[in-house]
């Protein structure tokens, strides 16, 4: 004779209405941070401290400069370079954006597009004003050779999109699958991941797309260190976050991380907070960094784009610290397996 089962009481309307309104938190606060992160950081794009100069030592020169810079205040950066051959130099080492050479018939403008294509265009119409009162055309010199998949040299941070999406997706995945496996195996498999996530990454920029058609091997290696950063990061969170680990990596990553990469806009087109953060964050050392060993001959500043990412790779490390410190003491919360799945899920979707 069988035991009667004792049916499961239904959840009332308002704990299921709480229970809906506790998930819709974190897409709602995604849309928020994204609405005001890229909003904040794209929306009114214009010189914040463009760093040009006048090619010329006499008063002529001199004046220019000065006249432009009365009438742009903070918006630009003047000031004369003695000669082309300086002028050039401070381009190569992205210390300017343009380098305006006056001419009655012929002035020109030196710039290099592989810095960034949207500043140069700033500076173009900067410099264009200034020959259309004089009634002559500008000719424009750009110092770069653009990659053949790359016209733009925006391809740069795409190849960051996906290499920061295939690593924090990768996180909720090793948490919450993984979450009965030793944090030791767990860092392992994170730093594995960000391997096939950097190879990934380069096959498809370099052979596939030629986005990168020179030093791969360099680029990669950036790519690695930038995808592991933010995988040791994650892995070390997620101890202490679970559910809002996703949240959490989405600010650092993709709010904050795009927004001050310098792939649409570089600081000296954005206002001075999204600026600052491009100074040490750790998308704006890759990107950087990919530019300065493309377009720059691996000079540029490309050792501290490289420090940048070996700082974030060591805070993960820190963090994996921390976090086995945390669960060695018996604090490792256990997720259930439908909370394992909707962080996953939600991770993969965002």
């Amino acid at each position: 004779m069988s035991t009667p089962q004792t049916p499961t009481a239904a959840p009332t309307l308002g704990h299921s209405l709480k229970h809906l309104a506790v998930h819709l938190l974190t897409p709602l606060l995604m849309c928020l941070g994204m609405a005001l992160a890229y909003q904040g950081a794209f929306h009114q794009p214009e010189p914040n401290h463009l760093k040009v100069a006048v090619v010329g030592s006499g008063p002529q020169a001199q004046g220019l400069a000065q006249t432009i810079q009365g009438k742009a205040g903070d918006a630009l950066d003047v000031r004369t370079v003695a000669d082309r051959p300086a002028a050039e130099q401070l381009l190569r080492d992205r210390a300017l954006v343009g380098a305006f050479v006056p001419d009655a018939r012929n002035p020109e403008l030196i710039v290099a597009k592989g810095n960034s294509d949207t500043s140069v265009v700033a500076a173009t119409a900067v410099f264009t004003n200034v020959t259309d009162r004089q009634g002559v055309p500008l000719h424009v010199t750009d110092l770069t050779t653009p990659a053949e998949g790359d016209p733009t040299g925006q391809g740069l941070f795409f190849l960051l999109v996906a290499l920061s999406i295939g690593s924090y997706a990768s996180v909720a995945v090793i948490g919450a699958a993984g979450a009965g496996l030793s944090m030791r195996i767990r860092a392992l498999a994170g730093l594995a991941v960000s391997l096939v996530v950097s190879v990934i990454g380069i096959a498809t920029a370099g052979p596939l797309f030629h986005v990168v058609d020179h030093d791969r091997a360099a680029i990669w290696a950036l790519g690695w260190l930038y995808s592991a950063g933010i995988v040791l990061i994650g892995i070390g969170l997620h101890s202490f976050l679970k559910k809002w680990t996703t949240l959490a990596l989405m600010v650092l990553f993709v709010m904050l991380n795009f927004t001050t990469s310098g792939g649409i806009y570089r600081p000296e087109l954005q206002n001075d907070f999204f600026g600052a953060l491009h100074g040490f964050w750790t998308g704006a050392g890759f990107l950087e960094g990919a530019r300065s060993i493309l377009y720059f001959d691996g000079g540029a500043g490309l050792g501290g784009h490289v420090l940048t990412l070996v700082v974030w790779l060591l805070l993960g490390g820190a963090a994996l610290v921390a976090a086995a410190m945390y669960e060695g003491r018996g604090r490792r919360a256990v997720e259930t397996p439908v909370e394992a799945e909707e962080e996953m899920e939600e991770a993969v979707a965002v």
